[in-house]
Formats: C-alpha cells, structure tokens, sequence
C-alpha cells in the first residue's frame, strides 16, 4: 500500500523531471495535498508546450526558414513543407530493444492515425487479407476496417483456426486492451497461420512483459511484427502531453531477411499514406522529459500505483456489485467496466458516467468524465459492453494513494448500486 507522504513525494519527483525540463525552472515546493499536486503537473505541461512554441518559432508548416534543425528535449526534427518527409531521431518510447535486432518508428498525429494508415499500407503488400481479431479489440479500429479496408475482412473472433500456405494472407491484429484470458489464449496458439502481426500495445506500459511475451512468440515465429502505439496515454505521465502515435517497424534479422519478409515494402508505403493523409506527427508533441534519467523509473511506478489500485477495485466490485459488473479482468488491469440490470444504450451510459462523475466530485471525490485513461484521477465513460448488445460504463484507475483509491471505489460501488435501483424501478 502507498500512503498519502509516499504518494506526494512521488509526485514530487514527477513535478521536478517536468521542471528540469524548462529553461527557466519554476522550482515549486513539495505539493502539499493531491489535488495542489495534480495542478501543477497541468501547469508545467502547459509551460513545456509554450516554450517549445517559443523556442522554434521559425519552425513554420511551410519550411520557408532555412537553417537548423528542431529541437524539443531530446528529440531531433528533420522535415521540409507540411512534415510530409518528417524524420526523429530521438530515444525510444519503448523498453523492450533486447527483444529485435533494431526498428524503423513512423510517428503520426495520433494512435488512430497510425493504424489507420498502416491498414491502408498493407493494401500495396496484400491482394486481399483476413484479419484476426480478438473480443473487446479497440471499436474504432474494427470500424476503420469494415468502413474502409476494402481488401481486408474480419473472418474470426480468436486465434484458433486457418490454413498455413492459404492463398489469401492473415493479419493478427493484437489489441492489448482485450480481456485477459482471451489475450494469453492468443500467446499460447500457433502463429504459424499468420503473415503479419499487428500489435495495438497502447494499454500497456512501454516495457511491459506482455509486449516482450508477444515480441519472442514473433521472432520464434518468424512472423513479421509492427507495434502501434497511441503515446497520449500512459506516456506523459498523465498530463496528455499532446496527440502523439507511432507505428514501429520490429526487426529480428538483418536487412536481407527483412526486405523478404515484406515489412520494408510496407514501411514505404505507410510513409507514403502517412503523407497523402497528412497524419505526421507534431514536434510540439514529443514529450522533452522521455529521455531524462528519472522518466522511465517514474513512469513504472505510476503505472504499477494504477495496477495495484486496479486489482484491488477489481477485487472488491466482484463482491460489492456481483451482477452489475461487465467486465472486471482485461489484459491490461487499466479499467472494469459496469452494466446495469435493465441493458443501457449509448445515450444512458453516457448520461450515467457524466451523472455518476458530477455527483462523486461534488462530494469531494477525485472523478472526471473523461473518455481516457491513465489519469492522476479517476475517470468514466461509456463504452460497448463486450460480449454483449449494449453499452456500459468504463471506471479508469488512478494512481492515487491506496486508501484514498479504496475509498472511493467504495463511493462508486454505492452510487451504481443506487443508480441500478432507480432505473429498475
């Protein structure tokens, strides 16, 4: 469990690595309190895009300005009119190089950005193909493919099934924010089915060892692997730096085997798409504290503060709440999700996380309605109900301190069980 001191003097530490990062530091006091805490990461943030707008301000959308390169933190920006050419040099936002041989990263403008210009690629690599999907893959994602991947087909729900040597290919496509049991059933099949796997890794910690589990099952499958990754979320400490997604290129051997594989073919042509789409990546966007010293160490421990918090919401709303939880075990312990008694349609779940999040913070609770995650604060939204015809209410953890989390799970699991009520009767 973490106490309210340790909490603060975490935070702490989260406020001096953004500090560090400005030319004129602010130098704040210790925050005092979790809510003085939360607003000064929000102002630092704040202050951080401001002097990178101050700083490279010659940096036009046209390139008119001849001279050096952009600079943001650690982050090196070559680019010519509209950042259509745009290449970073900079550290990586993963932790899991002792997997692959090396990595060629397209970064885009968002998470939905990258993944949708990735599918629209494979269209110059694939005739046609068959994506494989799991339960509880991210909505938008599947709704890109059935509206606009004219050469791609959802065929199936699981990994299991499909002929190696098919003359159509096959596409894992990888979702980390699926349930969990149907996540490890996917590591333990056989891959040898597939032609290319895509990976959604964005509702796992950048070095989590799921992301490593899946990376070794590739290379031992020799299947060829690209991580998508939307950097908004669990990458900028919780104070959505700015709309920031990638799409790396993973490479187990050496370049020969590579170009073979295909996945050089479809690099070049998603920086292409990326282009055509005007989807790459904003400067202004790459958080300037990712490679300081302190930024990984911090970043696992917000993140293992908001699993713990998590498992023991999960543990507790299975006894408190029984037949009104949805979903309680997703592979990435981020958020559960809730259901009523009489099904919800997408107006009332959102009519209910909005009314749910007003009446909890005005009780004094730390609670937002907010259609994310990986917050200094809890967050609701609605969301489709997995496995079922219908909608529900999302509850995102925090990293907050253990008993101030617990109490306000307790807050929640109240509320819902009166708001199930009062729509029974």
């Amino acid at each position: 469990m973490e106490t309210i001191e340790a909490y603060l003097q975490r935070k702490y530490e989260e406020l001096r690595l953004l500090d560090s990062c400005l030319h004129e530091p602010i130098a704040s006091a210790p925050p005092r309190s979790i809510d003085e805490g939360i607003e000064l990461k929000f102002k630092l943030t704040a202050a951080l895009r401001a002097q990178h707008d101050l700083s490279d301000w010659t940096a036009t959308e046209t390139a008119w300005s001849p001279g050096k390169k952009g600079r943001d933190g650690p982050f090196e920006f070559t680019y010519d009119y509209q950042r259509a050419d745009l290449e970073v040099v900079g550290p990586s936002f993963y932790d899991v190089d002792e997997v692959f041989f090396g990595s060629d990263i397209v970064y885009t403008s968002s998470g939905m950005a990258s993944i949708s210009a990735l599918l629209l690629a494979t269209s110059h690599v694939f005739d046609s193909a068959d994506v494989v999907v799991l339960p509880g893959s991210y909505g938008e994602t599947i709704e890109f493919v059935e509206g606009y991947g004219r050469h791609l087909r959802i065929t199936a729900v699981g990994c299991a099934g499909g002929e190696t040597g098919s003359p159509t290919a096959r596409i894992l496509l990888l979702d980390s924010c699926t349930l969990a049991k149907d996540f490890e059933a996917c590591l333990r099949s056989s891959w040898a089915q597939f032609d290319l796997c895509i990976f959604d890794t964005t509702c796992f910690s950048s070095g989590s060892g799921k992301i490593k589990r899946a990376l070794r099952k590739a290379r031992t499958a020799h299947l060829p692997t690209v991580l998508v990754r939307s950097h908004t979320k669990l990458d900028s400490l919780g104070a959505e730096y700015g709309r920031l997604g990638s799409s790396m290129f993973v490479r187990y051997h050496n370049d020969e085997i590579w170009a073979a594989s295909g996945l050089k073919k479809l690099l070049g042509e998603m920086r292409n798409a990326v282009r055509l789409l005007g989807a790459a990546a904003l400067p202004a966007h790459f958080p300037p504290y990712v490679g300081r010293r302190d930024y990984p160490t911090l970043t696992a421990r917000r993140v293992a503060a908001i699993l713990r918090n998590g498992r023991r919401t999960a543990h507790f709303f299975r006894g408190a709440l029984r037949g009104l939880v949805a979903q309680l075990d997703f592979a990435h312990g981020l958020y559960v999700t809730l259901k009523c008694r009489r099904p919800m349609d997408e107006k009332s779940a959102r009519e209910a996380a909005a009314e749910m999040s007003h009446g909890l913070r005005r009780a004094g609770y730390r609670i937002r309605h907010a259609g994310s995650f990986g917050f200094d604060f809890g967050a609701a939204e609605w969301v489709h109900d997995i496995g079922r015809e219908g909608f529900a209410v999302r509850i995102a953890f925090p990293d907050l301190p253990t008993a101030i989390w617990d109490e306000q799970s307790e807050a929640i699991a109240r509320w819902w069980s009166e708001f199930d009520r009062s729509c029974a009767s």
